[in-house]
């Protein structure tokens, strides 16, 4: 009779124990993720209508692109100088112009009649002048008659009063002969004094009014000139040499003094003015080097004059060439100038995207290794262009990111791309 025999129960081989202990944490993990991925709000998207960018290492400056209107360096304004009425035009707009050539002539009949009336009083002090001076001539002519006659009485009074002098000292004549004599002789030197006397003011006196009418011709021939220059004015004529780029005449058309008739461009070359963002105004100034393509080729520009008035939020700023002007630009051509604002240097860079209209630059969706999701993470982003951000933290080389518009993600932290 046969007795049972105990089996005794295997043990597990080690293998298996490993084998077994790392499904079970593989499956921990992946429980895990997928507890901590539920945590997170996730958004399925359709990866066409998105775009992905890579950030990447490269050459970054920090430039505006403005809008420049191609303008002469020089533009001589024509204005109305003194009123009147269109006569005649001799050259016509777009035509090149000489310095001095005639370009209108106006007509302004109260100014003829001014001219007319201040030449008739200048010829009437002119002979008023004349007459004083004849009129002085003779006074001083009869006055040295008057006195030459006294000077002969006084002479002659003299010579008695000495012959009775001496015929009173030898008792000849009587005291009172004498002291006749004497008085005579007092009296013919009085009046000679007094003739003296009244000959140096009527001269000195006529002399003044003299010097008065001179003066009065001279400023009457003065604004007489100043009218016939005027009258002269109603030529127009060309100041500088260039282009009659335009003229607002018409034969027969009145024009006011100070109304703009046309202008000129010189020919020495053109400048670009643009109007800038008042965020920009401090840092715009002289100098400051911009650039724009042409027909294929590249053209160099410099800041070379601010305006700081500040209108409708913009400034205003020329530029020109600081060497080879492009050839064939035209006034009022606009030109597209990148206005550069920093130098270049290498830098981390973000391509622009609708993405900053919603993010501010603060938080962006970083696609995972695999492709198919992508996680928001906050990053911080510093100068810009309108090409590019300068990426300061948050991003490494190589990462893709959505730059697209994140307008209909709403608060979701996960997108699943399809």
């Amino acid at each position: 009779m046969s007795m049972d025999q105990i089996i005794k129960k295997k043990k597990w081989p080690a293998r298996r124990i490993i084998t077994y202990s790392l499904a079970g944490f593989f499956v921990l993990l992946v429980a895990n993720l997928l507890i901590f991925q539920s945590n997170r709000s996730t958004l399925n998207v359709e990866s066409e209508k998105l775009t992905v960018s890579t950030v990447q290492h490269g050459p970054f400056q920090e430039f505006i692109p403005v809008m420049g209107e191609v303008l002469p360096v020089q533009t001589i304004f024509l204005d109305v100088e003194e009123g009147g009425r269109v006569e005649k035009i001799f050259i016509e707009a777009g035509a090149a112009v000489k310095q001095g050539d005639k370009i209108l002539r106006l007509s302004n009949t109260s100014l003829l009649m001014d001219i007319m009336y201040r030449e008739a009083e200048l010829f009437q002090q002119i002979n008023n002048l004349r007459n004083t001076r004849l009129l002085l001539e003779q006074n001083r002519l009869s006055l040295e008659k008057d006195v030459a006659d006294l000077d002969f009485q006084v002479e002659k009074q003299q010579r008695k009063f000495e012959s009775y002098q001496s015929l009173y000292n030898e008792k000849l004549v009587s005291r009172h002969e004498f002291e006749d004599t004497a008085g005579e002789f007092e009296l013919v030197k009085n009046k000679r004094r007094l003739a003296t006397e009244s000959q140096e003011k009527d001269l000195s006196y006529r002399q003044q009014q003299i010097l008065q009418l001179e003066d009065s011709v001279t400023r009457m021939e003065q604004n007489l000139r100043v009218a016939k220059g005027k009258l002269d004015n109603l030529t127009v004529c060309a100041p500088i040499t260039g282009t009659l780029t335009s003229l607002q005449a018409e034969p027969g058309q009145s024009k006011s003094p100070g109304e703009r008739l046309g202008q000129i461009d010189a020919p020495e070359g053109f400048k670009a003015r643009a109007g800038i963002d008042e965020f920009y105004i401090d840092r715009i100034q002289k100098g400051k080097p911009g650039q724009f393509e042409l027909s294929g080729n590249t053209y160099r520009m410099v800041v070379s004059r601010v305006y700081p008035e500040v209108l409708a939020g913009k400034f205003s700023v020329d530029l020109e060439f600081p060497g080879l002007q492009a050839p064939g630009i035209r006034r009022g051509q606009t030109l597209h100038i990148r206005l550069e604002l920093s130098d270049v240097s290498e830098a981390l860079l973000l391509p622009r995207g609708g993405f900053f209209q919603k993010t501010g630059g603060n938080w962006v969706f970083v696609l995972e290794a695999d492709g198919q999701t992508a996680l928001k993470r906050e990053i911080r982003l510093g100068r810009q262009n309108p090409d590019v951000f300068e990426v300061l933290d948050g991003l490494r080389p190589g990462e893709r990111v959505i730059t697209s518009s994140y307008d209909n993600f709403g608060d979701n932290e996960r997108l699943v791309l399809k």
